[in-house]
């Protein structure tokens, strides 16, 4: 299970509905994951990112939409193309608390992939979600 899971947990300072519009709004999305996102915000709609300083795309299908605390999509594993093969599932769950939010970030599925592709995507989504996560944070408190 240790390379089929990303799990992390960070606590924002923001109420949940702030949080919610930064994970759910192509205006929000943009500001701190990748440079352009674009996000039909329903169960089966398309979202959309492109990273330019990374020169990657990608299109992920809304799995899930409960606001303000669960948001979750699926998009194809790093390193195999985007049509017919298998995804992992992106899962937002947000809780209030004391301090403001806490965020419980998910990716799971990466074993559906060949072990060297799985490995691979595994590690670089880890980083990337750390990188990201970050961005978010910043992004929210510039914007308090």
């Amino acid at each position: 299970m240790g390379s089929d899971v990303i799990e992390r947990v960070v606590v924002l300072r923001h109420p949940i509905e702030r949080v919610w519009t930064a994970l759910t709004t192509a205006e929000g999305l943009s500001r701190w994951f990748g440079s352009v996102a674009e996000i039909d915000l329903q169960p089966g709609g398309r979202a959309y990112f492109r990273w330019d300083d990374l020169d990657e795309e990608s299109v992920a299908t809304i799995a899930v939409v409960d606001p303000p605390h669960r948001f979750a999509f699926r998009w194809a594993i790093a390193g195999l193309p985007e049509d017919d093969s298998p995804q992992t599932l992106v899962d937002f769950t947000l809780e209030p608390v004391p301090d403001g939010t806490r965020l419980r970030l998910v990716e799971s599925g990466f074993a559906q992939a060949a072990d060297d592709v799985a490995q691979s995507a595994h590690k670089a989504n880890s980083q990337g979600w750390d990188t990201q996560l970050v961005d978010l944070e910043t992004y929210l408190d510039a914007t308090a």
